[in-house]
């Protein structure tokens, strides 16, 4: 049977990192695309050279011709620009759409059966900007943020607790910006109530923490942002999909009156298998969720809004 291919749309940290975990757990052969010359070709021959190392027999090419993403299976979207410090994700609306655009339009000449996820910041916005310019069906345009989002969640709390990340479940919902909303009644411990354990204002601080933690790493590193965390939710997303998982992942989803939304993307829980993003699973919320949340979509919409396509 023919392998997979996967094709990564941006050759920086989270498309490298995409790259060599795509190619460790041998979900098929990778296309690393990219406009600066030699980058993604010198990340895809050190992956290849990594191979017998690995025990992997996938194959990574790197290109600046987006011919070369002819027929893929699946495409993860992270080309634009970083943030730096003091940067909030709106600010590079301007800039990473017109990047978004172009890449909407080969993917749409060259791999118009593909499965598209989106990395790319103010991502609410880059991936409503992605299925408008596709023009592809909203199951197969989706936006990874909330498994992200909903990670550093259960990181801070494990850490907080210090138990394994494995035991702690939670979901984040709402716009990927410092307004999202994690639903502390919906995190547990192995199905204890995180409420039951950790004190309101230590739990308010992790919430907190969780709203700002892409900041926090950004302020960090001062000359990027996050990749490794990214990557590693991107991925989840993509292997649910490549192997047919129907893993429920927080994820930016089209809604369709779901949570009382219409007409825009935003991080809901969702199915994800072979068909795409299959159904948005609707929580019942309390009045303050709801009220978080609208909020947190008013921010999306505003951003959204302001696009002109």
């Amino acid at each position: 049977m023919a392998r997979k291919k996967i094709a990564l749309i941006g050759a920086g940290n989270i498309g490298g990192e995409l790259a060599q975990r795509a190619m460790e757990k041998e979900l098929g052969d990778v296309v690393l695309l990219d406009v600066m010359e030699g980058v993604p070709q010198g990340k895809a021959l050190d992956l290849m050279e990594a191979r017998p190392v690995d025990g992997s027999d996938c194959n990574v090419m790197g290109t600046q011709d987006y011919k070369d993403i002819e027929g893929s299976d699946l495409i993860i979207v992270t080309a634009g620009l970083a943030r730096k410090p003091g940067m909030s994700r709106d600010d590079l609306l301007a800039k990473n759409l017109d990047i978004i655009k172009n890449v909407a339009e080969n993917i749409k000449k060259y791999a118009p059966q593909a499965f598209v996820i989106v990395v790319s910041n103010p991502l609410d916005a880059m991936v409503y900007a992605m299925q408008k310019v596709t023009g592809f069906p909203h199951n197969r345009v989706i936006g990874m943020a909330g498994v992200l989002d909903s990670a550093r969640f259960r990181a801070f709390v494990a850490m907080e607790l210090g138990v394994s990340v494995r035991d702690v479940t939670a979901l984040v919902l709402g716009g990927h910006g410092d307004d999202m909303v994690p639903i502390i009644r919906l995190c547990t411990i192995n199905g204890i109530p995180i409420t039951d354990l950790i004190s309101k204002e230590k739990i308010d601080a992790i919430v907190k923490r969780t709203q700002m933690a892409g900041g926090e790493i950004v302020a960090l590193l001062k000359t990027g942002s996050a990749y490794f965390s990214p990557a590693a939710s991107a991925i989840e997303m993509a292997e649910s999909y490549l192997k047919d998982k129907r893993r429920v992942l927080a994820c930016a989803a089209f809604l369709n009156g779901e949570y009382g939304i219409k007409g825009y993307y935003m991080g809901v829980p969702v199915v994800i298998g072979a068909n795409g993003a299959e159904k948005v699973i609707e929580a019942k919320l309390n009045d303050e969720e709801k009220r978080a949340l609208l909020g947190s979509f008013e921010h999306v919409k505003t951003l959204v809004d302001s696009i002109k396509l």
